[in-house]
């Protein structure tokens, strides 16, 4: 069972786990405490950039960091649902078939799972990680089968334009708590990956810092941060404003709301505090609201990409921050 932590000791726990990653993925420390964040939220992740800046490696490193089942999902374009949600095989008894039929769990039945390129994948395929992200649960041939827990999908994706991607339907973008950019390192930090290629010494090298227990009880933790009433009207302003905003065509919804609210609360965490504070809602409201408003389509989908994350940070620079 998840054990109760201090402050202090959650803070040292989100420290370590950060360290660890910065291993293998170097000169990004915010992007890897937005991924902690996430995990330590209970949401899950969409890395979305272009092809060879670290997406698979943050996600990969992370997976490592904590002592649990790790499955990699390769998505294609002939990837179906049962690939990866598996499949009712018949069992059979002394080499004939017994009539009934074994759930064979698929690589989605792990505590950690990297989707690969999840936007290669057809909008059937991509529909299926609907109700395993929202319910923690998958349902095949009318049975529902739980995942395990914690159930945490890092799912990586190339920018829209690129050959061969279909875009993820508005209902499953919703479903990631954080898109996080990683973008190119600053020439030091690229210097250093030329001379070490951490990914190819550092990654493999990598071992668990923290269990499956200790992920419990930093979620419990973040839960239970104190949240105050002037932050709530201050989330609650900002979204109003995505909502009433000209320049968009739908706002933020209430689980929009309810996911910076999460995530502001695992920040706290990561800080070692028991209570927000008005820059925890502020400096992740990009990152967990942009990908959930739209945009007028007609500039292109990575165009659209762009101006939601300027909208929302125009927003936040007109709406009062509370003292």
């Amino acid at each position: 069972m998840p054990h109760p932590l201090r402050p202090a000791e959650a803070a040292e726990a989100a420290a370590q786990l950060r360290s660890n990653v910065e291993l293998a993925l170097r000169g990004k420390p915010e992007v890897v405490r937005r991924a902690v964040e996430t995990l330590i939220a209970g949401g899950h992740l969409l890395l979305e950039d272009v092809p060879g800046v670290g997406k698979t490696t943050l996600a990969h490193a992370l997976a490592l960091s904590v002592e649990a089942s790790f499955r990699r999902i390769q998505f294609t374009s002939d990837l179906l649902p049962g690939d990866i949600l598996g499949v009712s095989v018949p069992e059979f008894v002394e080499g004939r078939a017994s009539g009934s039929f074994r759930f064979q769990p698929g690589p989605l039945f792990a505590n950690v799972v990297l989707a690969d390129e999840i936007n290669r994948a057809s909008p059937k395929t991509q529909s299926a990680l609907l109700e395993a992200m929202s319910e923690g649960l998958v349902t095949v041939d009318g049975v529902r089968h739980t995942l395990p827990q914690p159930f945490f999908v890092v799912a990586t994706q190339n920018p829209l334009e690129h050959h061969g991607t279909n875009p993820l339907p508005e209902s499953q973008l919703d479903r990631f708590l954080m898109r996080l950019h990683i973008g190119y390192p600053e020439p030091a930090d690229e210097a250093a990956v030329l001379v070490d290629d951490p990914a190819a010494t550092a990654l493999p090298e990598l071992e668990a810092v923290i269990d499956r227990n200790m992920v419990r009880a930093l979620g419990e933790m973040a839960a239970a941060v104190k949240f105050e009433e002037s932050l709530a009207a201050y989330l609650l302003a900002i979204v109003q404003e995505t909502r009433e905003s000209e320049q968009l065509d739908v706002g933020v919804s209430t689980r929009g709301a309810v996911a910076l609210r999460r995530a502001a609360q695992a920040r706290a965490v990561v800080d070692g505090r028991d209570y927000c504070i008005p820059e925890d809602v502020r400096d992740l409201a990009i990152d967990v609201l942009a990908h959930r408003v739209v945009v007028d389509p007609r500039g292109g989908a990575q165009r659209s990409s762009e101006e939601a994350e300027w909208i929302v940070r125009d927003i936040l620079e007109r709406v009062p921050v509370p003292l």
